[in-house]
């Protein structure tokens, strides 16, 4: 499977803006191949926006905005991956989201983020409640996270041992945090023998200077591919096999004793 990340300023100018944006960067990604195109966090509205714009933005996962994003999946003939803010049908505080649609525009998974990162995160959204459920796609099983979800080890490796061998994260990740993308994203991967992608955004949004640094992870943590601040499109060509490989090679799925930090918070009597 050969995989694009799309790395961009945020769609400061809207939602048409971000659409007509997705629609470009899918014909780039078709044309070099590609079978899937993944989005920043967020990507139709901007992320660090205020939570009245949010609310004001925000869509039901078969609105509008996503027959859009299903019909430019269909015209380029490529699955997308998109972040949008999602409306709670019980009316609270809208939801940070992802979606992933087909190469026909059939919605095949959904993520609500389920770790909130600081201020900004939690004046806009509630948390979701749920990892995603890992999903059959083009012979691979596919697994969605969100920006600050992935700093939590325990939710990669839940998706591991729930089956997944890709773990898709848009990201809307700032200076100076770097290190997410150089050395948690790549330990992710390692430590639980798949392939990871994080796509991020570059340029200025509000007081956020992003980081850039999108990238693609093999099992083994080495980067398959990898941006630098600027804007552009990340290719990477995954192959299955790599998995099999890095998980006979470190076997930290097969190793782990789950009896012994099963449960945690407990303070220890025999010191």
């Amino acid at each position: 499977m050969k995989i694009a990340c799309m790395q961009i300023a945020p769609a400061s100018s809207g939602v048409a803006h971000g659409l007509e944006q997705l629609d470009g960067y899918a014909a780039q990604a078709k044309a070099a191949g590609c079978d899937l195109l993944v989005t920043p966090e967020m990507y139709l509205s901007g992320y660090n926006i205020g939570a009245a714009r949010v609310l004001e933005l925000a869509q039901p996962a078969d609105g509008p905005n996503a027959a859009q994003v299903a019909d430019i999946a269909r015209r380029h003939g490529l699955a997308i991956l998109y972040g949008y803010p999602q409306t709670d049908p019980q009316g609270g505080a809208p939801f940070n989201a992802v979606q992933l649609v087909d190469a026909a525009g059939a919605r095949i998974a959904h993520y609500r983020k389920t770790h909130l990162y600081g201020d900004v995160d939690r004046a806009q959204f509630q948390a979701g409640h749920a990892r995603a459920p890992v999903v059959s796609w083009n012979g691979w099983r596919i697994a969605l996270a969100i920006c600050y979800d992935i700093e939590f080890p325990e939710l990669t490796r839940a998706y591991a041992l729930d089956g997944a061998e890709l773990v898709l994260t848009p990201t809307a990740n700032m200076i100076p945090y770097d290190s997410v993308a150089t050395r948690l994203v790549p330990a992710r991967a390692e430590e639980n023998g798949l392939f990871m992608v994080y796509a991020n955004y570059c340029g200025s949004e509000g007081d956020f200077d992003y980081c850039g640094l999108s990238c693609v992870c093999a099992p083994d943590g080495r980067d398959i591919a990898r941006a630098g601040r600027g804007p552009g499109l990340i290719l990477a060509d995954l192959d299955r096999a790599e998995i099999a490989q890095a998980r006979a090679s470190v076997r930290y799925l097969h190793d782990r004793r789950p009896e012994i930090y099963a449960e945690t918070g407990t303070t220890r009597d025999d010191i």
